[in-house]
């Protein structure tokens, strides 16, 4: 079941190169469990036992069930869409020394000596013109169409002893000689079936082409790009179609641009899950007062992967609490609040592990590494609910390559089922 299931999430994966289709692929799954798609500019008309989903700039979605009875709070599971990668700027190529070479920019904070010389290739949307209006459309391109070379080891003799890259000068992507005269431009039009000249704008990313995979002397362990955090929003989507229904509002959040602080309009940082509440309340018919009781009733978590101990680096974790790949899922504490678990979140979470029989285990930053953060005390700001931060541990994060766990896909997925059909 366990290699079943991780092959699952790695064809989606495979099929998600950038947060766009990520929500794409979302709204397929979520067609196919009856859920209905809304729109933000529309009236809505909402029943009990309805099902529903409503996506924001293509690129966050937040879907949720709400009970036949009437409802005490709202459960909630939030993730991130979006992963570290070399973003396409506007003008894309620069023609010159006889190579044309994309003009890419950081998007996240990329670990960057693993995306040289490797196959990469470009996907996103683009906007074009359709008569008087203007349409989106997904492309991906699906090919290799370009490679970002190292310099040789004779013409840097000191490169094994430590680099500092200039993304601007060292991280650009060769893409053809100059003699080429096709743009890649002109391949995304002809992989989107439209003229190059009716597009109009465009949000394009690379990705790396090799596939994810299942490895190990055991098969223990999933490699793949991505798995920050798409490895939690597969997992957490499954819990949350195959639960049933509780007195809850359940609710499934993945926002984008967690990898750049989340202050956009489909953030983490933005009104997104704050008007979806409240609309949901309105459009019910419930008064002000029980809006905000069941605001106090409500719960979340933050879902988004951990570090999982590194054989060679172990001074960089806690000497007490260091996560191991299937390990179970990773509860995350800090004291400077970069992720929102407390006393009383992390014992709901204990409660739900233990009840269902859930391997977790704890992670807490070396004193003298500050960390990472989540999207969990950003979202808080807004919807200022009881929350734990989760994750599942991996090694890599970051790299345009990462690796955890077989065994701590089937943890989550069982975790996310259990939250949404625990009664408290």
């Amino acid at each position: 079941m366990s290699r079943e299931y991780a092959e699952k999430i790695l064809k989606l994966i495979d099929k998600s190169p950038t947060a766009f289709h990520v929500i794409d692929n979302i709204k397929c799954i979520l067609d196919a469990a009856d859920f209905t798609g809304l729109k933000e500019t529309d009236v809505w008309k909402l029943k009990e036992g309805g099902k529903y989903y409503v996506a924001r700039n293509d690129s966050s979605i937040i879907a949720f069930s709400i009970p036949k009875t009437d409802y005490k709070g709202f459960k909630i599971i939030a993730s991130h869409s979006d992963s570290p990668c070399p973003k396409l700027k506007e003008n894309a190529e620069i023609n010159k020394n006889s190579y044309v070479r994309l003009n890419v920019e950081k998007y996240g904070g990329m670990l960057l000596a693993p995306w040289f010389d490797r196959p990469l290739s470009v996907a996103g949307r683009i906007l074009v013109r359709d008569g008087e209006d203007i349409r989106s459309i997904l492309v991906d391109l699906d090919k290799d169409v370009a490679v970002i070379p190292s310099l040789a080891i004779h013409m840097n003799r000191e490169a094994n002893k430590g680099y500092s890259y200039s993304f601007q000068k060292d991280m650009l992507p060769v893409v053809s000689t100059s003699k080429e005269e096709k743009t890649i431009m002109s391949l995304v039009a002809a992989a989107a079936g439209v003229r190059e000249d009716s597009i109009i704008g465009r949000d394009l990313f690379m990705y790396i082409r090799d596939r994810g995979v299942i490895w190990g002397v055991g098969d223990e362990f999933i490699g793949s790009s991505r798995l920050d955090d798409q490895e939690c929003v597969w997992t957490t989507l499954s819990g949350f179609t195959e639960s049933e229904h509780t007195e809850h509002v359940k609710m499934l959040c993945v926002f984008d641009n967690e990898e750049v602080g989340s202050r956009t309009r489909q953030g983490a940082d933005s009104d997104f899950l704050e008007n979806l509440i409240s609309r949901i309340n309105d459009n019910l018919g419930r008064s002000r007062e029980e809006y905000y009781t069941a605001y106090a009733n409500s719960f979340m978590i933050s879902a988004d992967n951990a570090h999982a101990l590194h054989p060679a680096h172990t001074d960089k974790y806690d000497p007490a609490q260091a996560p191991i790949m299937n390990g179970g899922i990773v509860l995350k504490f800090s004291a400077r609040q970069s992720y929102t678990t407390d006393a009383i979140s992390s014992a709901y979470v204990r409660k739900i592990c233990e009840d269902s029989n859930i391997p977790y285990q704890i992670f807490v930053n070396h004193s003298d590494e500050p960390g990472g953060s989540t999207l969990g005390n950003i979202s808080n700001s807004h919807v200022s609910i009881r929350t734990a931060d989760i994750g599942l541990a991996q090694l890599a994060m970051h790299s345009s390559y990462e690796v955890a766990g077989i065994e701590d896909i089937k943890a989550l997925r069982a975790f996310a089922k259990a939250f949404y059909e625990d009664r408290i």
